[in-house]
């Protein structure tokens, strides 16, 4: 080792969904939309002055935390944003996380929690989720230095009541707790409502998913006055211009298209629910997921076997090789039609 690598931060880096190359796909891997974004973000691209590019963006994004806080009926100081909700949860984690006890999150959940901890060095314990891949409550009446958790959870797409949501939060009171809100709007109750009543609450989700932008990276964070102005003055103690001039315009155009957002949010719930139906049918059992997703295992053949036969007609899903959750696969929702395929492909496959 040269005596410079002593110095150097090693952590075990989060390994994101592969992205293939492949011509004729179905990619069902990685919880993108399979529609497009708004008509009205495209429209406002095309109406962009491309002299604008010169100039740095808005530090304060203003014309998005404006459509963000105008879209909840919240106040543009109660929003904030970042590149991606990865970025906003890394804010989270640097600004608020700095206590000697542990942060709490789900033993099966998000894998960039526990890289996020290692890499700033926040101390942290994983809390095993019970038999049925449930978030017990009564686990974070604990003592901590913060909690986070999906809901919907990742990978399994179940949902926590709000009124569990809100047990957690109460109980923590003297720390941050963070609601990872990523998959709500295919089903689940967003605890958005609790932040006027507590101010230790943040609510992240992402244009990723129902708005079909995961291209544009695009994540906020909702909560108390107060801790936005924290997020903000750490974010602007190393990079003010987080968002570029693009992002910013068909962030705020997207938002402004409710019709729009509803109709693909009810699309891919439809399709969800067909397939659930399907799946059942040919011997798979999952819960009930409240994502844009299926976290399932067959009764009779192995998600890995399933995973390979699946990738070798270049239908993409994803397999996690990890204790307790080696036998599942999840599977994104993509369109009707692609999901009429993969399960005619399941169909042939299972019957050999």
């Amino acid at each position: 080792m040269k005596n410079w690598e002593k110095n150097v931060r090693k952590v075990v880096p989060y390994i994101p969904g592969e992205q293939p190359k492949a011509e004729k796909m179905i990619k069902l891997n990685t919880n993108e939309n399979p529609y497009p974004p708004s008509p009205m973000a495209k429209a406002a691209l095309k109406q962009m002055d491309l002299d604008c590019m010169r100039l740095y963006p808005d530090p304060t994004a203003h014309v998005l935390t404006d459509a963000i806080a105008e879209f909840y009926h919240l106040k543009e100081e109660q929003i904030f944003v970042g590149v991606g909700s990865d970025d906003v949860l890394a804010m989270i984690f640097l600004t608020f996380f700095n206590s000697h006890k542990p942060v709490l999150f789900p033993d099966i959940t998000y894998s960039f929690y526990d890289v996020w901890a290692e890499m700033l060095r926040v101390p942290y314990e994983t809390v095993p989720l019970n038999g049925e891949f449930q978030i017990r409550k009564e686990d974070y009446f604990r003592e901590n230095g913060g909690v986070i958790f999906p809901n919907p959870n990742a990978p399994t797409g179940l949902e926590l009541p709000l009124s569990e949501v809100e047990e957690i939060v109460k109980a923590n009171q003297d720390v941050i707790v963070v609601v990872d809100e990523a998959y709500v709007d295919f089903g689940a109750a967003s605890a958005l409502p609790l932040i006027e009543k507590y101010d230790n609450l943040l609510v992240v989700q992402t244009f990723s998913k129902s708005r079909g932008m995961a291209g544009m990276r695009i994540g906020y964070a909702m909560g108390n006055p107060l801790l936005i102005k924290y997020l903000n003055d750490v974010k602007y103690s190393f990079n003010s211009y987080t968002m570029d001039q693009t992002t910013l315009v068909m962030g705020a155009a997207s938002m402004k298209d409710r019709a729009y957002f509803e109709e693909t949010v009810n699309k891919v719930v439809e399709t969800r629910e067909w397939t659930k139906g399907e799946l059942r049918k040919l011997g798979f059992s999952f819960g009930d997921s409240k994502a844009n997703f299926i976290f399932a295992s067959h009764e009779n053949c192995p998600a890995k076997e399933l995973f390979e036969a699946l990738r070798k007609e270049n239908i993409f899903v994803r397999y996690f090789e990890k204790p307790r959750i080696d036998n599942y696969l999840r599977i994104t929702i993509g369109t009707q039609q692609e999901m009429e395929t993969f399960v005619a492909f399941l169909k042939d496959y299972l019957k050999k």
